[in-house]
């Protein structure tokens, strides 16, 4: 017999075993991480008005890196209950962008921003790099005013979506640079030292902010005492994490509402707020940080659910860039307040992700959609 043949009968069964073997073979255990948060709170009850109200302001909120799997862990660990439960209007977001089937926060943030999907990394710009405009500009030639407040460091991806211009996002001194000519009205978060120090250009962009007629505010302090334009830089990089800077964000976003308002009037006014931080520690997969950054995001939201309440023209939607961490939720204990959670990988992932709407309008925000899509939607209402 040739001896192929024999090497043939022989192969057989060797692969058949060895298929055996490796059916048989204990599947490795999946390592949990389990957390419980030591900050529960009640959620606040608000009354919607009228979907059919005038809408003068909008508010979209966005959490980094926050897709369904991120909210219901929350959820649990919150004892059933977030202040996302108050939205009745939801939708599905999908991500991809122009490069590629996993987006980042820069091409996943423009797409709200400017209405238009882009290429990986591009903040405010086309694939072809021109500028896109955020619906930012169209607020001003209304005659609106513009706020953003966030919890990463400015040279971050999605304050630079709404605000500046680069096909790079790592281009951080260029992206600083263009706050100085945003034109946005009321800016807080981080990085003074982006905006300094970390600079290899020698310029000091707070200097150029404050030439530009900006009020410039380094404290909390300084930043409730400012008028517009200001723009609150409240920490050399990130601001602290959730569980050690306290209300300072609840904070923030609260001064952005009043002085934005008051000094609109009926024209009124338009913000982003990020809960930027999320992302972060997803990537990091640790599970403790992340929740306690998306539960602040939540308490923020109680925060601008109450404001827009009593205001009754304010249309509030909340999504998310892109999910992050492919996180699954496979234990816990929903009277404890606990979770048991494993992460697939440290990087973004293609899962749709959830849009929330309240509000004057809110009815619009159903239904399966493209990113860019949401953000043309958004800006519909911007009028």
């Amino acid at each position: 017999m040739p001896l192929f043949i024999k090497m043939k009968k022989l192969a057989i069964p060797v692969l058949i075993a060895a298929v055996l073997v490796l059916s048989c073979k204990e599947k490795e255990e999946v390592v949990l991480q389990y957390y419980t948060t030591p900050h529960p709170y009640e959620t606040v009850q608000v009354t919607m008005p009228p979907v059919g109200n005038e809408v003068r302001n909008v508010i979209l909120m966005i959490g980094d890196g926050m897709g369904l799997e991120q909210v219901s862990c929350a959820w649990v660990l919150n004892h059933g209950k977030l202040n996302l439960d108050s939205f009745p209007y939801i939708g599905l977001s999908r991500t991809w962008c122009t490069s590629g089937l996993i987006t980042d926060s820069g091409a996943g943030g423009t797409a709200l921003a400017a209405g238009v999907k882009t290429a990986l990394d591009h903040v405010g710009t086309a694939s072809d790099n021109s500028d896109l405009p955020s619906f930012f500009v169209k607020a001003r030639e209304l005659g609106k005013k513009t706020g953003v407040a966030v919890t990463c460091h400015f040279a971050d991806a999605t304050p630079c979506d709404f605000c500046c211009h680069n096909e790079y996002r790592y281009n951080q001194e260029d992206l600083i640079a263009d706050y100085v000519s945003c034109g946005v009205d009321y800016l807080a978060g981080g990085g003074v030292d982006w905006f300094t120090t970390k600079r290899t250009d020698g310029r000091n962009i707070i200097t150029e902010m404050d030439a530009a007629d900006y009020q410039v505010a380094l404290t909390e302090e300084d930043l409730m005492a400012a008028e517009l334009p200001v723009i609150g830089i409240l920490s050399p990089d990130n601001l602290p994490i959730a569980a050690e800077r306290g209300d300072l964000y609840r904070h923030m976003v609260a001064r952005g509402l009043d002085i934005l308002s008051r000094e609109s009037g009926e024209k009124g006014f338009v913000m982003m707020l990020e809960g930027s931080c999320i992302d972060d520690w997803l990537h990091g997969n640790d599970i403790g940080k992340a929740m306690e950054e998306i539960l602040d995001f939540d308490r923020t939201i109680g925060d601008v659910l109450q404001w827009a309440a009593a205001d009754g023209h304010t249309l509030v939607v909340v999504t998310a860039d892109h999910a992050t961490g492919c996180l699954t939720l496979q234990d816990g204990n929903l009277e404890k307040g606990e979770i048991g959670v494993h992460f697939a990988n440290e990087s973004h992932n293609g899962i749709a992700v959830p849009v929330y709407a309240w509000g004057p309008g809110s009815d619009a925000f159903t239904g399966i959609r493209e990113n860019d899509e949401w953000g043309r939607l958004i800006a519909s209402f911007i009028k």
